[in-house]
Parts: structure tokens; C-alpha cells; sequence
């Protein structure tokens, strides 16, 4: 057995002091100035990577709980008349009225629990996968002397959108699960108590599957959203740039703008992917709609093409709040970690 070198021997024991030293310069410089040590750790690479995600999934969350009444009564208004081409056509203010008169203004907010974990995971990944294939075609086309233009933004929206969708679709269904519930008869309602309730018992009920019942318009809605949405927004803050608006009214006007666009190409989708994500088998085991396609041609021939859009107005009002909430407050929180 080989002698070992006194100095290797002597460095080992040196190792551990020179780590608790380290620690301790660390600590004292958080301790004196923790400015600089949190701007330290924003601009960690990890930190750089992650942030537009956790920005993106805090600002989905902000916006939705302002706007999850009218989300509610959204959903309301798009399974009224089921199936059903003339008869009454609720609005707005009739269905607010009829959850009103119920006594529970609280209702209102149901399935807020579900829309928080949608936003967590959604809107996240959304934003995030976004803002990090912006940054990725950005540095590209730099070191190639151009500029990105509107067919990269579209492009990066639309993959967003639809890598997105596919994440978040477990927790859209239990959303349009627990806000349809109050439209069943008393004996008939599942009743559930938070979004993990809906989950489990959907799971162990009709199987692990069905939680991505609907997958496929809920791709293509969050696709056209995102297309109209984030596209648009960018594309309006690039023109609004040299206009003499303040940095607040530009993205203010170009969320306007996108929550418009996102609401016209998506509402259709959005329609149908609230049916498939609402309908539950019947004793024969039978669905009302076999998927997306069928459920476009029965509405179609049943209710009439204008069916598709019907509550536009709603649908516009809840989209575009949500996206000018979520799209400034991205953008603030980008601010304040850049």
C-alpha cells in the first residue's frame, strides 16, 4: 500500500472549511444586500429558463380568477338548447339572473379551483413555450441580420397553443364538468367538491382516458386562440411602437386587439369542445356526439351554423379581459425579473 502525499492529505482537510466558507459569503452577502443576491439568482441560467414560465402561469392565474363569472356563464350559454334549433335563447343577463335567483351568487365561481390548475398548467406552458420560441427564432434571425416577422409569431403561437392544450386538457374538462353540473336534476348531479374530486371520480368512473375527452377541438381552439391571441398581440406592439401611446396604452389597445381575433377564430372550437368535454354516456353506453366532426355536423343541421357563435359578445368579453390581465401582467412581471 502506496504513501499517501502529505499535501493531498492537508488539502482534504482544508475542503470542507473552504465550503463553509464560501456558505458563508453567500449568506452575508443576502444578508447586506439582498437586491443584488435576488438579482443573482434571477439571472442564474436555470432562473432565465424558468421564468417565463412561472411569469406565464401567475398571470394566467390573476386573470382568472377576475374572469371566472363570466366564464361560468359562458359554458351556460353554450349548452342551452342542446340539440335544439328554435325555442328560447337565453342572454347574458338571463342566465346571471337565473344562478342569482338560486340564492348561491357563489355559483358563480364554481369550478374556480379547476380554472386555477388549468391556468397552473396551461397558460404556463403556454406563455412559457411562447416566449422561450420567440426568444430561440429572435437570436436566429439576428445572427442571420433579419428581423422575425408575423408568419414567426403565428407559427410560434400556434405550436404554444397546441403543445399547451394537450397538458391542460385534464383540468378543462373537470372546469366544464363542475360548471355544467347545476344544469343536471338534483338526483342527477355529481356534486363535486374541488377539481381533485372531479378528477378522481371521473377517472374511476369512466376511465383515465376521458380526462382527455375533447382533446382534439381543445387543441385546435387553444391553436386559433393563441394564433389570434399572441400572434396578434405582438404583431400590434410592433406597430404601436411608433405611435405616440404610452408603453401602458400600447399593450393595453394591442390586447384589445388580440382578445378580438382570438375570440373570432376560436369561439367556434370553443363551442364544441365544451359539448364533447360536457357529455356523459347514457345506460346503453351511447355519447350524444361520436367527436369533433360529428358534434360540428349535428349542431350545424339541428341548431343552425350561427349556433357556433352564439354568446360572441360574452365570449369576447371574457377573452379579452383575460388576455389583456394575463398579457400586462406577464409583462410587468417580465419587467420586474428582466
Amino acid at each position: 500500500m502506496g504513501m499517501t502525499d502529505p499535501a493531498i492529505i492537508e488539502d482534504t482537510k482544508r475542503q470542507p472549511a473552504s465550503v463553509l466558507h464560501d456558505a458563508e459569503a453567500v449568506m452575508k452577502t443576502a444578508t447586506e444586500n439582498p437586491k443584488k443576491a435576488t438579482t443573482d439568482f434571477l439571472h442564474t441560467p436555470f432562473m432565465r429558463a424558468a421564468l417565463p414560465f412561472i411569469n406565464g402561469g401567475l398571470a394566467g392565474m390573476t386573470a382568472t380568477t377576475v374572469i371566472q363569472p363570466i366564464d361560468m356563464i359562458k359554458v351556460r350559454l353554450q349548452l342551452a338548447g342542446e340539440g335544439v334549433k328554435t325555442g328560447p335563447k337565453p342572454s347574458p343577463i338571463s342566465v346571471l339572473r337565473d344562478i342569482l335567483a338560486s340564492g348561491k351568487a357563489l355559483d358563480l365561481y364554481t369550478g374556480l379551483s379547476a380554472g386555477l390548475l388549468r391556468q397552473a398548467v396551461y397558460t404556463t406552458a403556454r406563455l412559457g413555450f411562447f416566449d422561450t420560441f420567440m426568444k430561440g427564432m429572435t437570436k436566429t434571425a439576428e445572427q442571420r441580420g433579419q428581423k422575425i416577422g408575423f408568419k414567426e409569431r403565428a407559427g410560434a403561437g400556434l405550436a404554444a397553443g397546441g403543445l399547451a392544450a394537450m397538458v391542460g386538457n385534464p383540468a378543462d374538462l373537470a372546469l366544464i364538468r363542475m360548471q355544467s353540473d347545476g344544469l343536471k336534476p338534483a338526483a342527477a348531479r355529481s356534486n363535486y367538491t374541488s377539481v381533485i374530486d372531479a378528477l378522481v371520480r371521473i377517472t374511476k368512473n369512466e376511465g383515465i382516458t376521458r380526462l382527455w375527452a375533447g382533446a382534439y377541438p381543445t387543441v385546435v381552439r387553444a391553436m386559433a386562440l393563441n394564433f389570434g391571441q399572441l400572434a396578434f398581440f405582438s404583431e400590434a406592439k410592433t406597430h404601436l411602437k411608433n405611435t405616440s401611446l404610452s408603453s401602458r396604452s400600447q399593450t393595453l389597445t394591442a390586447s384589445a386587439i388580440a382578445g378580438f381575433f382570438a375570440s373570432f377564430f376560436s369561439l367556434p372550437f370553443d363551442f364544441v369542445k365544451t359539448r364533447l368535454q360536457k357529455q356523459t354516456r347514457a345506460p346503453d353506453g351511447t355519447l350524444p356526439y361520436k367527436g369533433m366532426f360529428d358534434c360540428f355536423r349535428k349542431v350545424a343541421k339541428d341548431e343552425g351554423l350561427l349556433r357556433f357563435y352564439r354568446g360572441f359578445a360574452t365570449y369576447y368579453v371574457r377573452i379579452a379581459p383575460h388576455a389583456m390581465v394575463t398579457l400586462i401582467v406577464a409583462d410587468y412581471l417580465g419587467f420586474i425579473t428582466k
